[in-house]
């Protein structure tokens, strides 16, 4: 019933950008934190950036500040993670999460994916 479906991955050259687009079924964005997760071949699944529930604040991992920029589109329902500048090290498969919480954040639903692949 609860569905998220990332789409926007692709191949891009160093330096290019790419706008991932999760979209939400079954759930309405602007009720939950919203996030981004990657994993690399060979590498455990990492945070990418997250928006609260109010949109007021997003935050980001270090690796990704000052390039990435998550936003949401309520009336569409759907989650956006705009990506500029990228570098080898971005390429990864890309996932839509939706959770809760205040001092800890537990996502309770998951994407299956989109490949995000940065040539050199």
């Amino acid at each position: 019933q609860v569905q998220l479906v990332e789409s926007g991955g692709g191949l891009v050259q160093t330096g290019g950008s790419l706008r991932l687009s999760c979209a939400a079924s079954g759930l309405t964005v602007s009720t939950y934190i919203m996030a981004w997760f990657r994993q690399a071949p060979g590498k455990e699944r990492e945070f990418v950036s997250r928006i609260v529930r109010s949109a007021l604040s997003t935050y980001y991992a270090e690796s990704v500040k000052g390039r990435f920029t998550i936003s949401r589109d309520n009336a569409k329902n759907m989650v956006y993670l705009q990506m500029n500048n990228l570098k080898p090290e971005d390429t990864a498969t890309y996932y839509c999460a939706a959770g809760s919480g205040l001092s800890t954040i537990s996502y309770h639903y998951w994407g299956q994916g989109t490949q995000v692949t940065v040539s050199s």
